[in-house]
């Protein structure tokens, strides 16, 4: 870490150990004048010295510590500052220092800030007002400069979007909530101006989470106890008995759109991703019904499950058991329930959220071993054995059929099978699984080869069949040396400045990176394409569903890369979901579109060297949809039983600003577990499913 401080901000470690023995010097020299009770008043407020314990345990023996060591050789009082606080001090002045050097490298980089090379956070927060139009004085004192006028307290401020060239301009929000989001308006500044993607969000005013709200430390009580405190702003301290008494005023109510009389959207929850065993029989068949019911009181409209292609043609080509999953669908039509369905042609089992595992058939892993080409290769030669690849779409390597044959034989078999529920509109929906986990996506992020949020992925395309693909769209082209797959991508966990093809201006936006990236997308449309006219046959005249995942981290850089490595061709100068949204119409097939409630704010609070916008994703993504007339259902992507995460939930699928009053197809909630079952957090989604199906909710916080 000092190495990176020492070349960022051109400063030696000696001076920065002579510069933190000033530091403790002074602190000293406050101390001692301020008095010992100043000292134990510090402690309790958390701002003594510039001292942070990390629980109210460590305060209070720091407090005895600091006591014990007041000495008074002289008659007088002075305190010797302990050791191991001094270079406690260092290390926080040494990490502060480096997210300052981190800071300025980034604005020198992207921004051509002209800042000197000692410069601290003050300058960046001056450069940064001076830009905005204001007029920064040596001493500190900032206006606004006579060309803008009297601004208000609550100004504007304006973002770019990323389907129209039109000014969307943003209320700041009120003086309450302006510590929750201020990343709405610092993170869209990355490369704005060769930014599309960039999007300011509507100021939700639940946006307001427990990671964002400040915290104070422990407050000392009688006897020496700790108690903690949440510190709201507006808040008032006194002192009685030697006691340190804060005032708190009552946490106001945060407004909630009022839903009633709106739209009807259903709400369907997924069941578990074992609730079918291997054997194809259902798993606790009484329990499920007790929970089926509960759900049902809640006036749940049905239920998601997966079809399994692993479990229901395990052993034998084009020999299918459905058993387990035509008693699940009796038990459902009994409670007057309906049905969305997943057929589900990836393995289960290695990603986030899985439970169980479900691999692929046995007999396609049979083939598998002698032919590993029929699954998705990294650049390292690393088999995906999560679903087929693409390239196997129109070749006959599973046992004599392709692999579009096997998906419509199994389709096929599902609609014969239980024809009786689609003619009876039990199943409303069928989801048709294209890649992994079920989604319209390559497989660039598996865990089981080491990447982990945020990397950008790995293209995967180095099978035999995607190779031989990619040779012939080059020689098509006439430039056969262009049949290779780019060799600066970087790796798993990589990040797009660190990498020669997505860092801004990078081979991205080349000849051959264009070339590349446009064959890439064109496969992943393509597979859509083939399985969906199939589909269509399959299940005439009952709606079907494609799920798209949203990778929305490094959204906001030009090259949008993990995007990229996806299959979505959708950098700054390019949209890339119009030409999925054109497939899915020409199928009438509606879009599942996961992420509808992540938030900027814990983005940018988790994981902020990201650069993720899952707000902006979403507008985008919703807008490309619903601009060509597709229907759009919705899942969480992430757990949730929050009212905070159930209201942007909400904000998502009925926008209060639409003019056209488009609202999502449907919801569903992922899924059936105890946790959901619990008395408080079930009493929050029967409040949400209410408020979905447009009807009024008691003690709304208006």
């Amino acid at each position: 870490m000092a190495t990176d401080i020492q070349k960022l901000m051109g400063t030696s470690e000696e001076d920065d150990d002579e510069e933190m023995d000033m530091d403790v010097k002074e602190e000293d020299d406050e101390d001692e004048e301020n008095g010992g009770k100043n000292i134990a008043a510090q402690i309790i407020a958390g701002g003594g010295g510039g001292m942070a314990s990390n629980n109210s345990d460590n305060q209070f023996q720091h407090q005895q510590q600091f006591q014990e060591q007041v000495t008074t050789p002289a008659g007088g009082a002075r305190r010797s500052r302990p050791l191991e606080e001094k270079e406690r001090t260092k290390l926080r002045e040494r990490h502060r220092r480096a997210i300052t050097a981190r800071i300025l490298a980034g604005l020198r980089r992207h921004g051509n800030y002209n800042l000197r090379v000692r410069a601290d956070i003050n300058d960046v927060i001056a450069a940064l007002a001076r830009e905005a139009g204001w007029v920064v004085l040596p001493d500190g004192t900032t206006f606004p400069s006579r060309s803008q006028g009297s601004r208000p307290a609550g100004g504007t401020s304006a973002a770019v979007t990323s389907s129209s060239s039109h000014l969307v301009s943003q209320q700041t929000p009120p003086a309450s909530l302006r510590g929750v989001s201020p990343g709405y308006q610092t993170s869209v500044e990355y490369n704005t101006c060769r930014m599309k993607g960039v999007f300011m969000p509507n100021p939700s005013p639940y946006d307001l989470s427990a990671s964002t709200q400040p915290q104070i430390p422990a407050v000392v009580g009688e006897g020496g106890e700790q108690t903690e405190s949440s510190l709201h702003i507006g808040g008032s301290m006194d002192i009685i008995n030697d006691k340190q008494i804060i005032d708190i005023p009552p946490i106001p109510k945060l407004p909630e759109r009022d839903f009633a009389g709106t739209s009807f959207i259903p709400v369907y929850v997924m069941l578990p991703l074992g609730v079918i065993n291997m054997k194809c029989e259902l798993v606790d068949p009484d329990d499920l019904l007790k929970q089926l019911k509960v759900l049902k009181s809640a006036n749940v409209d049905g239920i998601m499950v997966d079809c399994w292609w692993g479990i229901v043609e395990a052993h034998t080509p084009q020999e299918y058991n459905w058993s387990g999953y035509g008693r699940l669908f009796q038990m459902v039509r009994e409670l007057k329930l309906k049905l969305q369905v997943v057929m589900s042609f990836h393995e289960c089992g290695g990603n986030v959220g899985d439970d169980v595992c479900i691999p692929l058939p046995h007999w396609v892993a049979e083939i598998g071993r002698s032919n590993p080409d029929i699954f998705f290769t990294d650049r390292e030669g690393r088999r995906n054995p999560e679903c087929l690849s693409w390239g196997i779409d129109k070749e006959r390597v599973l046992r004599g059929r392709t692999a579009v044959e096997v998906y419509f034989d199994y389709m096929r078999s599902f609609r014969a099978e239980f024809d009786e529920f689609f003619a009876d509109g039990i199943i409303s929906m069928v989801e048709v699984g294209l890649g992994p986990c079920g989604e319209l996506r390559y497989p660039s992020c598996p865990v089981k080869h080491g990447w982990r949020y945020p990397g950008i992925g790995e293209f995967q395309c180095y099978d035999q069949y995607l190779l031989k693909s990619l040779k012939k769209t080059a020689e098509a082209r006439r430039h056969p040396f262009w049949a290779r797959g780019p060799d600066n991508a970087g790796f798993y966990n990589s990040q797009p400045h660190e990498t020669g093809f997505f860092c801004d201006g990078g081979d991205y936006d080349g000849y051959y990176g264009r070339f590349f990236l446009n064959w890439y997308t064109r496969i992943l449309v393509d597979h859509g394409d083939r399985v969906l006219s199939l589909a269509k046959l399959a299940f005439e005249g009952t709606q079907i569903a494609v799920k798209l995942s949203g990778i929305h981290w490094w959204y906001k850089t030009a090259s949008h890369a993990a995007e990229l490595t996806a299959g979505f061709y959708n950098p700054c100068n390019r949209d890339g979901y119009a030409a999925i949204s054109a497939m899915l119409k020409k199928h009438k097939a509606a879009l599942n579109f996961s992420c509808s409630e992540l938030r900027m704010v814990d983005q940018q609070v988790d994981f902020a060297e990201a650069l993720a916008d899952p707000e902006g994703l979403v507008w985008q993504v919703l807008n490309a949809a619903w601009e060509v007339g597709i229907p759009i259902a919705s899942e969480n992507a992430l757990p949730c039983h929050d009212r905070v995460t159930y209201n942007k939930i909400l904000d998502k699928a009925k926008p209060s600003n639409d003019p056209d009053g488009r609202h999502f197809l449907s919801f569903t909630h992922l899924r059936l577990s105890p946790l959901l079952m619990e008395r408080q957090t079930f009493m929050e989604f029967e409040r949400f499913v209410k408020r979905m199906h447009g009807e009024a909710v008691v003690e709304l916080k208006v």
